[in-house]
């Protein structure tokens, strides 16, 4: 696929743009593949913040695909993805999700690469005869920092983070998402349904006032959706006076005056989703980051943390713990509501349903996915063997 398909798709007439995507597409092993290499190696995936990686050697870690990747902080202080894969015999070099290291050693064979991904060491070197080590430094990614946050694109294609947030860069900027720190640790949640199928929940605004009686209170009729290119914000404003949990009235009694932010952000909730699969939920007193991994054509892994600022005033952190409890019960609630979708995109007799004119979201998630997978416009499965005869994204 060029890099031409992958900039326009974002603005691209739809014919199908009244109807949602079919249910086959939602757990289909050839749609899995083919999203593999014409969507996830073509877009940013955030690893994490810059302060999450502060010193020399800091390095975080994430699997994308068949991708194993590593952010790592360099002697030069510059922050570089590498593959987390050793030139020699492909054995891993390091495990879990996090740690820090003066050097990347192979358990295997003990080759050495430096933190800028340089082999510096090879045992019995002697023994490879016309090998030039400067031909064999670990695999590099491109990465884009995006205030503060590291992104990483496996192939490089695709907008960059910068262009697909910009009609909300002044929007986000007075949150300070570049001062911003880890709250706790990465929470991996495995999910049994597809990833799309998480991706359309999050932008779908219509459920709100009916599956969610928690965010209903909070907002009202107040949430809102809008898409814009390769970005789609929801946002809801906190009622006030209005009966609910002892969380959520606890939550509006406690939400402190954050000084940095303007007068119409510190009663409101605002969510962002990027194209393909990251997502932010801003909040006054925190900030929430997701991404749904697909992991097979019915699994998906939800990686997700929170960030703040530093702020020690008791009420901040009541906040921030009933923030956790309301997010945790509508994080149920969802929960149960895909796993009901996955079931009813498993069966036969669904094919693809209408999408309103206010369902924006899901409109341009779906012309996207159309575009780059022509075959996603069939209501019904083609006959096995579909995709080898995919001519998707070989344009010029």
């Amino acid at each position: 696929m060029t890099l031409r398909v992958v900039k326009e798709v974002g603005s691209v007439i739809d014919p199908d743009a009244n109807f949602g995507l079919p249910g086959w597409i939602y757990h289909d092993p050839e749609v899995f593949a083919l999203e593999q290499e014409r969507i996830f190696r073509r877009s940013w995936q955030l690893v994490c913040h810059l302060n999450d990686i502060p010193a020399k050697g800091d390095w975080q870690s994430l699997e994308i695909g068949q991708e194993a990747i590593i952010v790592v902080r360099g002697e030069d202080g510059q922050v570089r993805a590498l593959s987390n894969v050793c030139r020699h015999r492909a054995a891993r070099l390091v495990d879990g999700a996090e740690g820090c290291a003066r050097k990347l050693i192979c358990p295997y064979h003990a080759w050495t690469y430096e933190l800028d991904g340089r082999l510096s060491g090879v045992p019995g070197k002697r023994d490879y005869p016309a090998f030039d080590m400067a031909d064999y430094g670990l695999h590099g990614f491109p990465v884009e920092v995006w205030r503060g946050f590291i992104f990483v694109n496996i192939e490089g294609e695709g907008p960059s983070v910068a262009e697909m947030m910009a009609p909300y860069e002044e929007e986000v900027a007075p949150y300070r998402f570049e001062e911003m720190k880890a709250l706790g640790r990465v929470v991996m949640r495995p999910r049994t349904v597809n990833w799309k199928n998480i991706a359309d929940n999050y932008s779908d605004g219509l459920h709100i006032p009916v599956a969610h009686p928690g965010l209903k209170r909070l907002f009202g009729p107040g949430y809102g959706i809008e898409a814009e290119a390769w970005a789609d914000k929801m946002w809801g404003p906190l009622l006030e006076g209005v009966p609910g949990s002892s969380s959520e009235a606890l939550y509006r009694k406690y939400l402190p005056h954050v000084a940095h932010l303007p007068a119409d952000r510190q009663r409101l909730w605002i969510y962002f989703k990027l194209w393909p699969n990251t997502a932010f939920d801003i909040y006054p007193d925190q900030i929430d980051f997701m991404q749904f991994i697909p992991v097979s054509p019915t699994e998906t892994m939800i990686r997700e943390i929170a960030y703040v600022l530093p702020d020690e005033r008791r009420e901040m952190k009541a906040a921030r713990y009933l923030n956790w409890r309301i997010n945790r019960m509508v994080n149920a609630e969802d929960t149960k509501l895909v796993a009901r979708v996955q079931d009813g995109m498993a069966t036969r007799s669904y094919t693809q349903g209408p999408l309103g004119t206010g369902e924006v979201c899901l409109r341009s998630f779906a012309r996207k996915m159309r575009t780059l997978i022509p075959e996603t416009r069939l209501p019904t499965r083609p006959p096995t063997g579909w995709s080898a005869k995919s001519v998707a994204g070989r344009l010029a």
